[in-house]
C-alpha cells in the first residue's frame, strides 16, 4: 500500500514539475504576468507539502526555498528576469532528480541544491532579503484575515500508506495561526485496538490571508470525504489572528448551517488508472473482436436467422465497446507539444538564437502509445528546424526578416489519422548542397534525374548530412533517419516542401492508433493479407490488356494519371498462375499515388493488430500480423517501407 501510494505521489509529481515548466516558459515571454507567478508559487507549494508528507525531506526543503523566492516575486521584491527563469528551470530539474532518488538517498543532491540555493540569494535585494517573508504570508499590503473551520477524518490505513497527520498541520501553521483539536471518541477499548490502524480525527481553527486553495493544496492527496472545511467570518487584519480564532470558538454545530454548507470538496469525476490496465482492456477487447469477427463467419455459413441476429448485435456491441475502450486511451497531443517548449528554449540559448514557438491544435487526441513513439521523431524535427533552419538573428536582419524566428507546431484530425505539421520561417533547403552531398556519399549517381520531392526525401537518408561541422547537436546524419524509422513504425507517412529563404515544413500523416484499425483485407495467392484503410484510396481492376499495354513496365493509367504499381506477387515470389484480372489497390505514400497488385481484394476488415515476435520483427515489409474470422493468420503490410523498398531496388538497378 505504501509503495502504490508513493507511486501516486511521485506521478503527481511528475505533472506539477511539468505545470511549473510550462508555467516558467510562459513567465519569460510574459514577465508581468502574475496569474503565472501565482502557478509557479502554487505548484511548488503543493510539491512542498505533499513531499513532506512522503518522507522527501530534502524535496521540501529545496522547494521552500523557492517557493519563498517567489513569494518575493509576488510581493514585488524581486523582478522578473531570464537569469531567474533559467535558475528556476534548472531548479526544476533538480528536483525531478531528486524525485527519481530514492528516499534515503535524496540528500545525494543536497550539494547542487545549495548552489542553486545560494544563486537564487544573490539576486535578492539587501532590502528585499532583511525581510524575506516566510511562505503563505502573501502580500507586504495589509489583508483580510478568513477563518477557517476544517474537519479532518484520516482513513484507518493512514499509517500504514507511509502519511503522517503532523506534517498536514504544520503546512497549515505556515499558512496562519492555527489551533488544532484531536478528537478520541472513536477510539476503541485497550483489548479491542489494533495498533496499526489510525482512530483519530481533528478539528484545525485556521486563521489566514490564503485563500481556499491554499488549504485545498495542504490536503491535495487526501480522499474528498476526508476533509470538510468552512470559512467562518472574514475580519480585517488589524484585529489580529487570535482574536479571529477566538471569535470562531463557539460550539462546532454538526446540524443547522455548517450542515447546510456541506463539504467543499465535490464528487469524484475523474480516477487515475494504470497504464498496464488500460493495455490490458484494450488487449481484450481486442480478442474479442476476434471472436466476434469468427461468430460472424460461421452465423453467415449457416441459415439459422437467430444465430445471425445475435451476431449482427453482438458486431454493433463489440464496435461499441472497442471505441469506447480506445477512447479512454486518447490524450490530447498538447502535453507533447508542451514539452517541447523546453527543447527550444534551451536551443535556441545554446546556438544564440531568438526562436518563439507556436502551438495550434494542442487539444487533437492520440492514442497514448503512439504519443509516446511520436515524441522522439517530434525532438528530431524540432531540433533540424531550429540548427538547420532558422538563422542567427544577426543574419535574419541581413536578409530582411524579423530576428525572432517562427517554429509553428500544428495538428488536426484528418479521416482516421492526425496531421501534424513542423514548420520554420528559416532559409529552407538547399537543393545543389544537397544533391551534393548524396553524390558525394554515394547515395545517387552523377547526374541522376530526381523530381523535386525525390530529391527532398534524401534528407532522410542514414548518415547524411547538409553540414560538414559535426556538433553536439547535428552534422552526423542521424537524426532525419531517426524520424522515418520513428513515423514508419507508426505506420504513418511524413512529406518534406521547402522554398529557399522563406523555410521548411515537415507534415506529419499518423494513425489515430497502433492498437486496433480499419483495414483493407486482400489476397495475394493463397495467402490474406491486410493493408490500413487510411492509405487505400480506391481500387481498380488489372486485366491482361492492360499490363500488355505498358509494354512491361509497371504503370496504369487511373482517368488520365500514370500511377505506377508494385506486384505483390512477384515481391512475394508466388509461382502459381495469377487472375486474368487482378485488382489495384491505389494508395499514397509522402505525397506520391503507388498501387499494390493483389490476386482479389475481399473488403474491409476490423484488424485486431498483433506482433510478429522478436524473430521477424525486421522483416521488409511487415507491420505486425491479425488473426481473422476463420483461425488464419493475415499479415498486415508496412505499405510506406514497401515503397521505399522498391525506390531503392530501382535505384540499383
Amino acid at each position: 500500500m505504501i509503495d502504490h501510494c508513493r507511486q501516486v505521489f511521485l506521478e503527481e509529481g511528475d505533472e506539477l514539475l511539468a505545470e511549473l515548466e510550462i508555467a516558467l516558459l510562459e513567465l519569460e515571454q510574459s514577465p508581468a504576468d502574475g496569474g503565472l507567478v501565482d502557478r509557479i508559487f502554487r505548484a511548488l507549494h503543493t510539491i512542498k507539502g505533499s513531499s513532506a508528507m512522503f518522507g522527501y525531506d530534502g524535496v521540501a526543503a529545496f522547494s521552500h526555498e523557492m517557493e519563498t523566492v517567489f513569494d518575493l516575486v509576488r510581493d514585488g521584491g524581486i523582478s522578473v528576469s531570464r537569469d531567474l527563469v533559467a535558475l528556476t528551470l534548472q531548479a526544476r530539474d533538480l528536483l525531478k532528480e531528486m524525485l527519481l532518488l530514492p528516499v534515503a538517498n535524496s540528500a545525494a543532491l543536497e550539494g547542487r541544491a545549495r548552489q542553486l540555493i545560494d544563486s537564487f540569494r544573490m539576486m535578492v535585494p539587501v532590502e528585499a532579503e532583511l525581510a524575506l517573508p516566510e511562505p503563505g504570508t502573501g502580500a507586504s499590503v495589509p489583508a483580510a484575515l478568513t477563518s477557517f473551520l476544517i474537519r479532518y477524518s484520516a482513513g484507518r490505513d493512514t499509517f500504514r500508506m507511509g502519511a503522517n497527520p503532523v506534517h498536514l498541520f504544520n503546512e497549515l501553521r505556515m499558512l496562519g495561526e492555527c489551533r488544532v483539536r484531536a478528537l478520541t471518541e472513536a477510539i476503541p477499548a485497550l483489548e479491542e485496538l489494533e495498533p496499526t490502524f489510525c482512530y483519530l480525527s481533528w478539528e484545525i481553527e485556521l486563521a489566514t490571508e490564503c485563500g481556499l486553495d491554499a488549504i485545498r493544496d495542504v490536503f491535495i492527496f487526501a480522499d474528498y470525504d476526508e476533509v470538510e472545511i468552512v470559512p467562518l467570518e472574514t475580519v480585517a487584519n488589524d484585529v489580529g489572528a487570535a482574536e479571529v480564532l477566538a471569535a470562531s470558538d463557539a460550539p462546532i454545530a454538526t446540524s443547522g448551517e455548517a450542515a447546510v454548507e456541506g463539504p467543499v470538496y465535490e464528487a469524484i469525476s475523474s480516477i487515475r488508472v494504470s497504464a498496464g490496465k488500460l493495455d490490458s482492456l484494450v488487449n481484450l477487447v481486442g480478442e474479442l473482436v476476434t471472436v466476434q469477427a469468427r461468430l460472424t463467419q460461421t452465423a453467415a455459413g449457416r441459415d439459422d436467422h437467430n444465430l445471425l441476429a445475435l451476431a449482427e448485435e453482438l458486431e454493433r456491441l463489440t464496435g461499441d465497446l472497442r471505441d469506447n475502450t480506445l477512447s479512454i486511451r486518447m490524450l490530447p497531443i498538447g502535453s507533447t507539444f508542451s514539452r517541447l517548449r523546453r527543447l527550444v528554449h534551451d536551443l535556441a540559448g545554446e546556438l544564440g538564437k531568438e526562436i518563439d514557438l507556436v502551438t495550434e491544435g494542442g487539444e487533437t487526441e492520440l492514442d497514448k502509445t503512439v504519443i509516446e513513439k511520436l515524441a522522439d521523431p517530434l525532438v528530431h524535427l524540432i531540433r533540424n528546424c531550429i540548427d538547420h533552419g532558422i538563422e542567427t538573428p544577426a543574419v535574419r536582419e541581413a536578409a530582411g526578416k524579423s530576428r525572432l524566428g517562427r517554429l509553428r507546431l500544428t495538428a488536426i484530425h484528418s479521416g482516421d489519422c492526425v496531421q501534424i505539421s513542423i514548420s520554420d520561417d528559416g532559409k529552407g533547403i538547399d537543393r545543389d548542397v544537397l544533391r551534393a552531398r548524396a553524390v558525394e556519399r554515394g547515395v545517387i549517381p552523377t547526374g541522376a534525374v530526381l523530381s523535386d520531392t525525390e530529391l527532398l526525401n534524401l534528407i532522410f537518408t542514414p548518415g547524411l548530412s547538409t553540414t560538414t561541422m559535426i556538433t553536439n547537436v547535428s552534422g552526423r546524419g542521424v537524426g532525419m533517419d531517426v524520424v522515418r524509422k520513428g513515423v514508419d513504425l507508426l505506420r504513418g507517412a511524413i512529406t518534406v516542401a521547402s522554398s529557399k529563404g522563406e523555410g521548411t515544413t515537415f507534415t506529419l500523416r499518423i494513425p489515430l492508433t497502433l492498437a486496433i484499425i480499419e483495414s483493407l483485407l486482400v489476397r495475394v495467392g493463397n495467402e490474406s493479407y491486410v493493408l490500413p484503410l487510411s492509405l487505400v484510396e480506391e481500387c481498380i481492376e488489372l486485366s491482361r490488356a492492360d499490363v500488355a499495354r505498358s509494354n512491361g513496365r509497371h504503370l496504369v493509367n487511373v482517368r488520365g494519371a500514370i500511377v505506377p504499381y508494385i506486384p505483390l506477387r512477384q515481391r512475394f515470389g508466388v509461382v502459381d498462375q495469377a487472375p486474368d484480372r487482378e485488382q489495384v489497390v491505389i494508395t499514397e505514400v509522402e505525397g506520391k499515388r503507388v498501387g499494390l497488385v493483389v490476386d482479389q481484394v475481399i473488403g474491409e476488415h476490423q484488424t485486431v493488430i498483433k506482433s510478429l515476435g522478436r524473430v521477424f520483427r525486421d522483416v521488409a515489409g511487415l507491420s505486425g500480423a491479425t488473426i481473422l474470422g476463420d483461425g488464419a493468420v493475415a499479415l498486415i503490410l508496412d505499405v510506406p517501407q514497401i515503397v521505399h523498398a522498391e525506390e531503392l531496388a530501382e535505384c540499383g538497378a
